[in-house]
Parts: C-alpha cells; structure tokens; sequence
C-alpha cells in the first residue's frame, strides 16, 4: 500500500482541507487550516508531500510522523505543524479504512460516549450578547463561549472593566446557573488589565477563563490565577508536546486547548493529552475551523479520559441549509443532542466528505485576513 496521488484545497471561509489517494484507491482526508495562512501552509503540505511522503506506505504513522517533524532542521512553529497536523490527520483517516475501524478503536476505543460541545455567541452590547446566548441555549448547547473584550487598551480604565462585567453579567442573568460559560480573553489584554478582569468576572462562576495571557507571557499565568478562583485554560497558539511541556509540568493552567489542524494532528495532540491527564490537567480541543478538523477532534475525545468539552464553529445543531457542514454528505454525521455528540462509527474519521462541493469551492478566491485594530492613538491593538 502506497500514497500514489495528493491534492490540497483551499476553501471559504478560511480553510485547507488535504486528500491523500493510495494504490488500493483508498482515500484520506485531512485539514490543515491556520487562519490567515493558506497559502504558506498549502506550501508547506505540498513541500512535505513532494519530498517525502509519495511512495510511502500510509500505514507507518510514527514513523512518517517524526521523519515530517525532524527531517527538518528548522522545527515546530504554526506552519510546519499545520502542515504535519493535516497530514496526519489524512494517515490516520487511511489507516482507519483500511482496517474497517473508527480512528478511536485504532487509538484504544472507547473512554466515553459522547462529550459536550459548546457554541460561541457574540455581540457588542450586553443585550446583544443575552440574546445570543438565549439562541444559544434554545438551540440545545448546556456550554457557551463568549469574549470578555474586544478592543483594549494597554491598561484600560475601570469603565472597559465594567463594561465586560456588564456583559457576562447579562448571559448568566439570561440563561442561569445551570448553563456553564466559557469566557475568552483571546490573550488581548495586559498582564495588568487581565488580573483585573479575572476578579471582577469571578463572581459570575464561568467554567474558566480562555487565554487570559499570551503565550509569551505564561510565566505571568500565577498572578492572574492569584486574582481568581476560576480555572484557567490555553494552548490554541502552541504547536506540539514541547510547547506545552512547561505549563503542563509547572500546572500553569487547568484546561489545556490543543488544536490538531496545527498542533501535529491526531499523533500529537493525543499525546499532549496523555500528558495533560498525569498534572490532573483537563483537555479541551479547540477546533473553531472545519467539519474534518472536527471530525478528528471527536475522534480523539472519544478515548482521552480528561477530555471536558468539545468546541466548534460549525453550526451543529442545525445541519440542514448549512454551508459549513456542506462540505460532507450527510451533514448530520455527528448526531448533536442534549447539547452533546458522539463520533462517527464509520471507518477513519467517520465522515464522508462531499468532494465535487470541496474542488467547487475551491475555483473561488479565498483570501482571509484577521483585521488589523488600532488605538485611539493610531497604534496597534491585539486582536
């Protein structure tokens, strides 16, 4: 068995789905989005292939895995690793095919059987985002995800604090207590302005806090946890086990958030998770990006014990008319329910994805870019 034949595509609204043909016809699929980074991570995938892995029997995911990873001399960092995350992602949708088996038996089978999702809500105004949140709710999710803030300052005035207050506040007066929020500092906010964020947002009892610092400043992690009793969680914007070893040995956060379209795949998220679950550390795999990223994301918190919630930006509680899961024949494929799914039981990822739709979409022009926020002053903010 062999990868005779690759394509790549980029897709609206912002992703890099990857197909990988074998000599016994069959077909593996993979996705290596990085938002605002098609082209390069396109590149990278199709330097991969060209170089190394047409020819190679699909099967040897190890193997492949590591020869992708230290093959080369400049390592890690989003594009190498997005590029690695939807290739051996595709391997093991293979690998599970070619066995008849779901990527989780292949993993070691079941720890659960399904796992709760949760739906980001928006909106600027605090009765914008209650009633986001009201949709939500009536929709089905038990978990939503809202932004504490949206542009700041560098040390913002009591009154951006409140402002964020005032929101939160309105979501859990509008769903109660029984609905668990998930409140996201996207790492915008100073190191100054996050400790006082955390305390004036505690008493409203979110699930934790989402990125309260970059990564840059993680060693800052115990001074906003000094602040607030709510846990803290990160990991969307580290790219492989070595990245997360220090907050995993040091216990910086509770809720660790790997992404597989850029953190190495299923190979290496699983074990980034593996070791999250001996610091008593909970794994929340983020995945704000297509139906086969989160395919491979139910894939794993099917066998991972300390999986907590499962995110998503596809919609899933209304399959029907929905441009985001027309990517794949049966748009129902991950049965959503109570507010909770299940992984498909079908071989590999267990999706069948819709490739006449993908090649169509893939004829447009799909050129995403993250905007660029400024200050009062003319200088730039973080986004």
């Amino acid at each position: 068995m062999e990868i005779t034949d690759y394509q790549v595509f980029s897709v609206p609204p912002r992703w890099v789905f990857l197909r990988l043909e074998t000599d016994t016809e069959l077909v593996g699929w993979g996705e290596a989005t990085l938002a605002g980074h098609s082209s390069a991570t396109v590149a990278a995938v199709e330097t991969i292939m060209e170089h190394y892995l047409l020819g190679k029997d699909p099967r040897e995911i190890e193997r492949h895995w590591q020869a992708m990873y230290r093959g080369q001399y400049f390592r890690d960092g989003p594009i190498l690793m997005s590029a690695i995350g939807g290739i051996d992602t595709a391997l093991w949708d293979l690998k599970g095919k070619h066995f008849e088996a779901p990527v989780y038996e292949l993993l070691g089978g079941r720890a659960r059987d399904h796992i709760d999702v949760y739906q980001w809500i928006g909106g600027e105004s605090a009765s914008d985002v209650s009633d986001a949140a009201a949709d939500a709710v009536q929709n089905g999710y038990n978990i939503l995800k809202m932004e504490a803030v949206a542009h700041t300052d560098r040390l913002d005035p009591p009154e951006t604090t409140e402002r964020a207050r005032k929101r939160v506040a309105a979501v859990r007066e509008e769903v109660g207590e029984e609905i668990d929020l998930v409140v996201d500092f996207s790492g915008r906010v100073t190191i100054g302005a996050a400790k006082r964020l955390a305390a004036a947002l505690d008493e409203y009892n979110p699930m934790f806090y989402e990125e309260p610092v970059r990564p840059a400043h993680f060693e800052a992690l115990p001074k906003i946890e000094a602040h607030a009793t709510t846990p803290l969680g990160t990991g969307e914007r580290l790219y492989s086990r070595w990245a997360f070893q220090d907050v995993i040995e040091g216990r910086l956060v509770d809720v660790i958030q790997p992404d597989p379209s850029s953190a190495g795949g299923i190979s290496e998220v699983k074990k980034i998770a593996n070791a999250a679950e001996t610091a008593d550390i909970s794994v929340s795999l983020h995945s704000p990006f297509g139906p086969i990223a989160f395919a491979a994301c139910l894939q794993m918190d099917m066998v991972v014990p300390n999986a907590l919630a499962q995110g998503q930006d596809l919609e899933i509680h209304d399959p029907e008319d929905n441009d985001l899961l027309r990517y794949l024949r049966d748009p129902t494929v991950f049965g959503f329910e109570d507010g909770n799914v299940r992984a498909p039981d079908e071989p590999g990822l267990g999706i069948t994805v819709n490739e006449e739709y993908v090649r169509q979409q893939a004829q447009l022009d799909v050129d995403w870019q993250n905007p660029i926020w400024y200050h009062d002053d003319g200088s730039i903010a973080e986004w």
